[in-house]
């Protein structure tokens, strides 16, 4: 059974006779999007773990792309009752287009096993563990029996728009140079499958020997990596011509480690 964003109100709390439950099957999976609380935010999904796995993309509460105005979500490329059932319970209706996504994307939409999302997101939870990490949607059965803990939360991000699934690697990038920089670093990483857009390391003092760490989501899984491209940039004109380089950069893959 797979559960997408099961209902919040008149249903958590209860017994797991009147809700979804990991009783009621053998394998149940749980995509949680719409989790904050009812009252005040109107969240119309549970926020607890029900299932054998609860997958929770983005934190489970409130989705990328469902902040923007009411108009351009109103008159919505889809069509203006997608575009107005959107407005209403955006949050609570992309559980099954993430679930639509997964079907077409096999490798994508993969959970880490995290404690929250604030961990996840700071990098605690990555890589994926030997064993592997499971996917979000459609394929999350390839993961029944292999957990034994009660309760199992997984983390994510996802885009903004079709197509949703991103992928998760850990850039860090040891600079170069003779002086001190004010600026950003972005780098782009080239593969055999595909090429990701520039994604920013880090901003700020950029100090040549320095070490900065980021994990970043790419909108393209880039299967074996072949090149990186390392850019920065200062913001400005700076009459010495400062020069920055990257000494070495190191990506590690989420999914393969």
């Amino acid at each position: 059974l797979s559960g997408l964003d099961p209902a919040q109100p008149y249903f958590q709390g209860t017994p797991i006779e009147v809700r979804l439950d990991k009783t009621d099957a053998d394998f149940v999976d749980v995509i949680h999007t719409d989790s904050a609380p009812t009252i005040p935010y109107l969240g119309f999904g549970i926020r607890p773990a029900i299932g054998h796995i609860d997958f929770y993309p983005n934190g489970g509460e409130q989705m990328p792309g469902c902040d923007k105005n009411a108009i351009s979500q109103i008159v919505d490329l889809d069509g203006i009752w997608e575009g107005t059932r959107d407005f209403v319970a955006c949050n609570h209706l992309r559980s099954y287009k993430y679930y639509s996504d997964s079907i077409v994307y096999p490798d994508g939409f993969l959970g880490y096993t995290c404690a929250s999302y604030d961990l996840f997101q700071s990098g605690s939870c990555f890589p994926c563990p030997e064993e592997g990490c499971p996917n979000m949607g459609h394929y999350a059965d390839k993961f029944k029996d292999k957990f034994k803990n009660d309760f199992v939360k997984l983390f994510l991000n996802t885009g903004e728009a079709k197509d949703f699934p991103l992928w998760r690697y850990k850039i860090t990038v040891t600079l170069s140079g003779k002086s001190q920089v004010r600026g950003y670093v972005n780098v782009a990483l080239y593969g055999s499958d595909g090429n990701t857009k520039q994604h920013q390391i880090t901003t700020g003092h950029l100090k040549p020997d320095n070490t900065y760490t980021a994990y970043i989501d790419a909108e393209v899984n880039v299967g074996e990596v072949t090149k990186v491209k390392f850019l920065w940039n200062n913001n400005w004109i700076n009459p010495t011509f400062p020069k920055l380089g990257a000494a070495t950069i190191t990506v590690e893959v989420g999914e393969t480690r």
